[in-house]
């Protein structure tokens, strides 16, 4: 693993540390604080800063350094968590992330808001009430992070290439006949003491003073050309009473790095602390007191924290090295174990895999007609097995690509917290359905929409706390996120307790606007679609979050481009629901394929319900089926295709978000896999249709827009008497 891997790692561990960090922030300010709560953050923050000073990235570190101060003040009682401060912890953990943002973009020395940054720190610092001197970034004593100390006054730089030495002797070493000094001037003897700088913040009022107690700590940059087992040797006789840090130079990080990878395979299968010892960055004693420290961790809290992570926390072993040696240490479980285990694969590279799996799909097809039409039988069950083979191939690869809708999920509980405050409402906001799964290139496209939507259910949707209360609501307001699987089909639901849409309103600003004439009679679903086009807002004035007519518009060509659908349902004083349809995957899907003269067409085999002969009388749009109206669609005329209808027409009956209509077509051509081909630009206004597929015989087929149609076939009913849908 070489430096960049391990940076790479620092950026992914850095993040899910920031998101941990919100999590419990967000926590505290709805559930009230709690030990556990504030013990997390002040890790995560404290975590983030060792990490980061292991590579030498100052801003970062003097950042942290300084959150880290306040959190530590906060655990100890003496500042108290308020929603001032949690505020400010969120925004400094945006501030963290675009530090991390620009370390991924490999720009770690960029600062991505100086002016927001010092906004930052001043308010921290108030926490605090001293100023803690910040020079590039790095505090004053951050020695036990970055291995070195830049003490005030003194301009003479300390070199990385050093040892450093972080050393809190016990109060009773003078008792026991252990003189301090006589170590350093042992460690003196060993290389040359390029920095020491005394820590006294222990000493206790002159009156309270004991003669015969060590008061003292020391940090210490030493050059010396030993390895970290001859240092910790040095203090082999008060390593029990004390606390002894010895951190190597960050030059030492490749060569430790390079060590452990070059271990036999039988070394690989030791536990990883047995790895470091083996690696030479950690000491025996070390690996003692650290799994003395995680065995005391389980008992007081019943969870044992991993070793890793105690070490990195410790600053005993450099997250690069503790990386390494796990990937080490991997290699030799997977020769013990065949348990399933995650691993990261870039996102071009899945996409090629599907794009291969595609051209198998159309290939095997192909090579299926050509052995029916050869009539050699064994040549038919033969690839009737691979087709077989290939259809799973197929599902387990598109399976790679499905991942939990709660990676966008989890993002709202910070948007809604934000928009509330600014907004002066309460927001509750319930999750549902995070688990439900979808294509991984759709999840990356719901964030904006979804945040749209989200933002609009808040600013328009509910009310003030005064109008609420007035109207017999709770004065909190409810947000609900809900996902779930609906033939073949995932549903995202955001529901809002508002006061719902204004029909009227909507109406007569359409009819302002030119979009519908004022005689038109149309149901409240076609009215409130109005807000989706660009432009249209009913809102008095314009504000940060809404009144441009903008955000609807950029939600509804989001979900197009997704070949999905949204409706939208309101009841007055009630509140509103948005129902988002969206296809599982947009790469390869199971058809059911159907010709209209001698042209063919893919309706998606999920939403197929049954099939039936066609028997609705001359002239009509509808049928009879088993007592109700079912209403259909002629693709033969849709679509103007030519020729003359067959002999016998069926209908192919479809459900799509829990209503059922019909496509009139001529013949049945059975199931088949079918991969979907984007359609050119050209053809981007064609009404009905989603995409296109090469048949096994080189054949374009058209793949059917099912909302689309089934928005036509309503609109042919609703426009009938009512007395003409009698059966």
């Amino acid at each position: 693993m070489d430096i960049s891997s391990a940076r790479d790692i620092l950026v992914q561990e850095a993040r899910e540390l920031l998101a941990n960090m919100e999590a419990a922030l967000l926590e505290i300010e709805t559930e009230g604080q709690s030990a556990e709560r504030i013990n997390a953050i002040f890790r995560a923050a404290h975590t983030i800063k060792g990490s980061a000073g292991l590579f030498g990235l100052d801003m970062i570190v003097g950042f942290t350094h300084v959150m880290e101060s306040v959190l530590d003040k906060v655990r100890s009682g003496v500042i108290a968590i308020d929603p001032e401060l949690v505020a400010l912890l969120l925004r400094s953990g945006d501030y963290l992330a675009r530090l991390i943002d620009a370390i991924e973009a490999n720009h770690p020395e960029d600062d991505p808001d100086p002016q927001g940054k010092q906004v930052l720190l001043d308010s921290l610092q108030g926490y605090l009430g001293t100023k803690e001197t910040v020079s590039a970034g790095v505090p004053a004593r951050v020695a036990e992070q970055q291995g070195h100390v830049e003490p005030d006054g003194n301009d003479e730089a300390v070199s990385n290439d050093n040892w450093h030495l972080s050393l809190r002797f016990g109060p009773d070493v003078l008792r026991n006949g252990m003189d301090p000094l006589s170590f350093i001037q042992y460690l003196a003897g060993l290389g040359e003491i390029v920095f020491l700088h005394t820590v006294t913040e222990a000493i206790p009022p002159a009156e309270k003073m004991d003669a015969e107690v060590c008061y003292l700590g020391f940090e210490i940059d030493l050059r010396a050309d030993v390895d970290k087992k001859r240092l910790d040797d040095v203090f082999e006789f008060v390593r029990e009473d004390s606390k002894i840090r010895i951190l190597p130079p960050h030059a030492k990080v490749t060569e430790y790095i390079e060590l452990i990878e070059s271990l036999p395979e039988a070394e690989s299968e030791q536990k990883l602390g047995e790895l470091l010892v083996a690696g030479g960055t950690l000491t025996e004693s070390e690996l003692r007191q650290v799994l003395e420290m995680q065995g005391a961790a389980s008992t007081a809290s019943g969870q044992t924290p991993r070793l890793g992570e105690l070490l990195i926390q410790e600053h005993m072993v450099q997250a690069p090295v503790v990386a390494a040696a796990l990937v080490k240490q991997r290699q030799g479980e997977e020769k013990r174990s065949a348990e399933s285990r995650i691993i990261k694969v870039e996102a071009a590279k899945l996409d090629q895999l599907i794009n291969l799996v595609g051209e198998l799909v159309i290939a095997c097809a192909g090579a299926r007609i050509l052995a029916d039409r050869s009539r050699v039988i064994t040549l038919s069950e033969s690839l009737g097995e691979v087709g077989q083979l290939v259809g799973q191939i197929r599902d387990r690869s598109l399976d790679l690509r499905m991942i939990p809708i709660g990676d966008v999920f989890q993002r709202f509980p910070r948007v809604v917290r934000d928009v509330s405050m600014e907004l002066g409402k309460k927001i509750d906001l319930v999750i549902t359905g995070a688990e439900t799964e979808l294509d991984k290139s759709m999840v990356e496209k719901l964030s904006d929409p979804l945040t749209h939507i989200v933002r609009n259910a808040i600013d328009h949707g509910i009310e003030s706390v005064e109008v609420r209360e007035a109207a017999g609501k709770p004065a909190a307001g409810k947000v609900h996120l809900h996902a779930y699987h609906d033939s073949g089909c995932i549903v995202i639901e955001i529901l809002d307790d508002g006061k719902g849409l204004d029909v009227g309103r909507i109406r007569n600003k359409a009819i302002e606007r030119g979009l519908l004439s004022p005689e038109a009679i149309i149901s409240d679903s076609e009215i409130f679609k109005f807000i989706f086009v660009a432009g249209f807002s009913t809102a008095e004035k314009v504000t940060n979050l809404s009144g441009r007519g903008v955000g609807m518009e950029v939600v509804k060509r989001a979900i197009d481009q997704l070949r999905g659908d949204i409706d939208i349902e309101s009841n007055p004083g009630q509140g509103t629901t948005l129902h988002i349809r969206l296809p599982l995957t947009l790469a390869i899907i199971n058809g059911f394929q159907v010709g209209v003269g001698k042209a063919v067409f893919v309706v998606p085999l999920d939403m197929v319900d049954e099939c039936v002969e066609f028997s609705a009388e001359a002239g009509h749009d509808y049928t009879n089926l088993r007592g109700q109206v079912l209403p259909f669609v002629r693709l033969g005329e849709l679509f103007g295709i030519e020729g003359t209808p067959g002999a016998r027409e069926n209908i192919v009956v479809v459900k799509y978000a829990g209503q059922r209509f019909g496509i009139v077509i001529d013949v049945l051509l059975g199931e088949a896999q079918t991969v979907i081909k984007p359609l050119s630009k050209l053809f981007s206004q064609v009404k009905g249709i989603s995409g296109s597929s090469i048949l096994g015989s080189g054949d374009v087929a058209l793949i059917l827009d099912v909302p689309a149609l089934m928005q036509q076939a309503q609109r042919k009913v609703q426009a009938l008497p009512k007395t003409a849908l009698t059966i």
